[in-house]
């Protein structure tokens, strides 16, 4: 006699209340980890201010040490999310925070170059399978179209770290120098260090791999979430589920494409933004950290808002390039408020910019699971993030080559501009619109797994 397969009802109603008991299990961890990985990541800039006259090192030693960071990155990202496929987040996550914390502390010690070039490689190898982990992490608990305000909550750990860490790297390293005989900047690698090495040893302990291993969530709880992924896998029939495949697939090569526009226009707020601020007439260090602190406030906030809009229309494609057609927008402004001499004109360009071009990142990534699913999407995930990351290196080289040749900002603000501008006709040309939602079903109708 055939057995009929259980069934289990729920409400829309009851789907969300444990979605909503899923983020905030799930969401702070993974938020408070992300934001320590952008702190030990960007601390080197502080550092730098006193480190190099310590050591007696150039800005070519400097910058040559900076930079390795992302090749490190670039080549660890997809081993490291084929490895959280095979063992799980918690345990993936442990790996990588426990490496780069390890990794800020013995910062402390550099004297020689090589030090410095060697640990901030080995730094950008360890962090580069997070930001590509916690997505794929996100993508075996939440259906895409609740998926895009959960990236933008832990993504917005970016600008919060941004937001928080000028005047955090300040108290730090005005507090501590001389202390038990050590200088400011090796504080700062120290005291920065330690949370995230503390952070990775909790996370086998907090975080849980998959729906189906979370003993907080009932029987009921666990199978309505299966019923929404089910339901999303059903809508997706067609993805690339080999890396081979998704590899020669254009449309994976047009998000890489894609992204690398837009990370240029964030890369040249994060890395020039107080130069460009400086260069508008403020030159008090504190000033010009509080002015920037401003700024990423917007980015947070364009994320936040951008991802609760896209979530709330089960739309991800205008949602992402309208939102990088304002960051362009922003930095063309910028451009011109410089040449005009208008600093008010200048904070608030670039303000714009950031509530786009961060705003535009979160709900980019609600894009990828369109195309890819199981192992396709584990490895492609993380090389559309390694490749595009490579803007992070080579923007601010750019802009800073316009700068030397001709004096000026503007004229290389307005050719970023241009590039992040090649993001919103690749995702209108070439990203096909999301099909017909059917997980979201209207509230009060039953639906049956």
């Amino acid at each position: 006699m055939e057995t009929k397969p259980k069934t289990t009802v729920s409400t829309l109603e009851e789907r969300d209340r444990t979605f909503k008991r899923i983020a905030w299990r799930i969401l702070p961890f993974a938020t408070l980890v992300y934001i320590f990985a952008w702190l030990d990541r960007v601390n080197v800039g502080f550092a730098k201010l006193t480190m190099l006259d310590d050591l007696g090192w150039s800005d070519a030693v400097y910058g040559a040490g900076a930079g390795i960071f992302f090749f490190g990155y670039f080549l660890f990202e997809v081993p490291s999310n084929l490895l959280l496929q095979k063992i799980g987040a918690p345990k993936t996550i442990l790996r990588i925070a426990l490496g780069w914390g390890v990794v800020s502390v013995l910062m402390a010690l550099c004297t020689q170059p090589w030090h410095f070039y060697v640990l901030r490689f080995l730094q950008g190898a360890f962090e580069a399978g997070l930001h590509p982990g916690l997505i794929l992490y996100l993508t075996y608990w939440l259906p895409a179209h609740r998926r895009s305000r959960a990236i933008a909550i832990f993504m917005s750990a970016s600008p919060i770290a941004l937001l928080l860490g000028s005047p955090l790297a300040a108290y730090i390293m005005t507090s501590t120098d001389g202390l038990m005989g050590f200088r400011d900047w090796q504080w700062l690698f120290i005291i920065e260090g330690v949370p995230s090495i503390i952070l990775g040893l909790l996370a086998v302990f907090v975080m849980t791999a998959k729906p189906s291993e979370a003993k907080w969530l009932s029987q009921a709880e666990r199978d309505q979430v299966a019923y929404e992924l089910d339901q999303e896998a059903a809508q997706m029939q067609g993805r690339e589920h080999k890396f081979g495949a998704a590899l020669r697939s254009r449309d994976v090569w047009v998000l890489i494409l894609t992204l690398f526009c837009i990370i240029t226009g964030n890369a040249t707020l994060s890395f020039y933004g107080p130069s460009l601020i400086t260069a508008a007439g403020f030159t008090d260090i504190t000033v010009v950290g509080w002015i920037m602190s401003g700024i990423f406030l917007f980015g947070w906030m364009g994320m936040m808002t951008n991802g609760w809009l896209s979530d709330r229309s089960h739309e991800s494609r205008w949602h992402t390039a309208v939102a990088a057609a304002l960051g362009a927008t922003g930095l063309v402004l910028a451009a011109f408020a410089q040449e005009a001499g208008s600093a008010p004109g200048v904070i608030a360009a670039l303000a714009l910019s950031a509530a786009g071009t961060m705003g535009s990142i979160p709900v980019f990534w609600s894009l990828p699971p369109r195309f890819m699913s199981g192992t396709a999407l584990a490895a492609g995930v993380a090389l559309i993030n390694s490749i595009a990351n490579l803007a992070g290196y080579f923007a601010p080289q750019f802009l800073g080559a316009i700068k030397t040749a001709t004096g000026v900002y503007s004229p290389g603000l307005f050719i970023i501009a241009g590039v992040e501008f090649i993001a919103v006709l690749l995702i209108l040309l070439f990203i096909r619109k999301e099909p017909a939602e059917t997980t979201a079903l209207p509230a009060g109708k039953a639906a049956a797994s």
